[in-house]
């Protein structure tokens, strides 16, 4: 993908680099581990297994926060963006916990999608990934009930419930849509047993949009 090759093209010699997760993310920690057989040295950390383990195979040196406690850049994707303020929502690869960890200590989230994801503002009625811990799972379900959202348990093929790679379980939350995304993540972060959620508000710093006519880059300086 265009939109991975142009964000991962950021990333210089010596930095600490998040590596997201997911089909977009991967197409990103494949650019890097291009580089790096040609010399680029860096030390990745990982949003979860799947992207640890793709980027072993591809020869990036990996780490962890404990070692690395301040991220120079992250690459990810995104479900959804508001193209007016760079809020997304995320997590519909169940790594939205690692992921928004990786983010909040990272001087710098690149987020690479396509002209597909981008949105006027965020579509809260479609599915907003919650993670919640699986005792009293159906308690905190109806905490946020009591927000208005409607909850739905993440399954595997097999009909078990998802776990992450945390251990925790995910709900698949369902707003109104004219609920604001800020005000709504003020209040999924209050409520008992949830874990973290896929509204990922003002941490984003530029977006990087492939489309027919190639890629763009938005900027909340370009937004404005």
């Amino acid at each position: 993908m265009e939109a991975a090759e142009s964000a991962a093209g950021l990333v210089q010699d010596g930095m600490v680099v998040g590596l997201g997760s997911g089909t977009t993310a991967a197409f990103a920690v494949q650019d890097l581990g291009r580089r790096v057989k040609q010399g680029l040295r860096i030390v990745g950390i990982p949003t979860s297994e799947r992207t640890a383990a793709e980027a072993q195979a591809l020869g990036i040196p990996i780490s962890s926060l404990a070692e690395h406690p301040e991220i120079d850049i992250t690459i990810d994707g995104a479900d959804q963006v508001d193209e007016g303020n760079l809020n997304l929502v995320k997590g519909h690869g169940g790594a939205l916990l690692r992921e928004k960890i990786v983010a909040s200590v990272s001087k710098r989230l690149v987020i690479i999608v396509h002209s597909s994801k981008v949105l006027a503002r965020l579509a809260l009625d479609q599915p907003v990934p919650v993670e919640v811990v699986p005792y009293g799972c159906r308690v905190t379900a109806r905490h946020l009930e009591e927000l208005g959202a409607k909850a739905s348990l993440r399954r595997n093929p097999d009909g078990q419930p998802y776990h992450s790679d945390s251990g925790n379980y995910i709900l698949d939350c369902t707003f109104d849509s004219s609920v604001p995304a800020p005000w709504l993540a003020r209040r999924l972060d209050h409520v008992v047993g949830l874990v973290e959620h896929g509204l990922f508000i003002g941490l984003t710093s530029e977006v990087h949009v492939a489309g027919s006519g190639g890629v763009r880059v938005l900027t909340l300086s370009a937004t404005a």
